[in-house]
């Protein structure tokens, strides 16, 4: 084990976290913007749930890397095949936490907004999508997570970041690259989900005061 290998690299190691850091919140970024209308019609229209929700969950079955092969017709060996992957992997968790979240709003606060005036669209940004942010929330950081992760797997496909480690450690035989991929990942993951909670501590604030 050569492990002067990782200070040696401190720099390469760096851009490569941060390469893999932008993909990954790429991804969640664009699995969120589908998610969000995807999910208020499933709400909206009961006819659609169960498409909606099926659609996602079957599109999650594909392993990730039979997806990314499929992509390469229409994207080629490029940045957006990374990408265009990943966002469907976040779409099966995100939209099950907006359509879940958004149920969870009682009709009662939806009826006080009508007799207050409310439009449609202006209850769904000031009642109905902060009540339900602690289940978008929670969502969000399951698919990041879960993202990050999965960054590593388009590696195979010139774009994995972090996941070029692994695969350049099993052709040498040289295991330091590979533990090094692995623990920047895990603490890239932690730091994500601990910026997520407090992202969400800061949105919430009425949450604390009801404790």
């Amino acid at each position: 084990m050569r492990w002067s290998w990782i200070p040696d690299h401190a720099g390469d190691l760096a851009m490569t976290t941060l390469e893999h850091s932008a993909i990954a919140a790429v991804a969640v970024l664009c699995g969120l913007v589908l998610a969000l209308p995807l999910g208020v019609l499933a709400v909206r229209f009961p006819v659609l749930k169960g498409a909606v929700l099926g659609i996602s969950g079957v599109l999650f079955t594909i392993p990730s890397l039979a997806l990314f092969i499929l992509l390469l017709p229409l994207t080629g060996l490029s940045y957006e095949t990374a990408v265009l992957g990943l966002t469907v992997y976040t779409l099966v968790v995100l939209v099950r936490n907006t359509v879940e979240g958004l149920a969870s709003v009682p009709p009662h606060v939806r009826e006080a907004a009508r007799a207050m005036g409310y439009g449609g669209t202006r209850t769904l940004l000031t009642v109905e999508l902060p009540l339900a942010l602690p289940v978008i929330m929670a969502g969000v950081r399951v698919a990041t997570v879960m993202t990050i992760s999965l960054v590593s797997v388009a590696g195979f496909i010139g774009h994995g970041a972090l996941g070029q480690l692994f695969i350049d450690g099993f052709q040498r035989d040289f295991a330091v690259p590979v533990i090094a991929g692995v623990v920047i990942t895990l603490l890239l993951a932690l730091v994500a989900d601990l910026a997520l909670v407090a992202t969400q501590h800061a949105l919430t604030p009425w949450t604390r005061r009801g404790r």
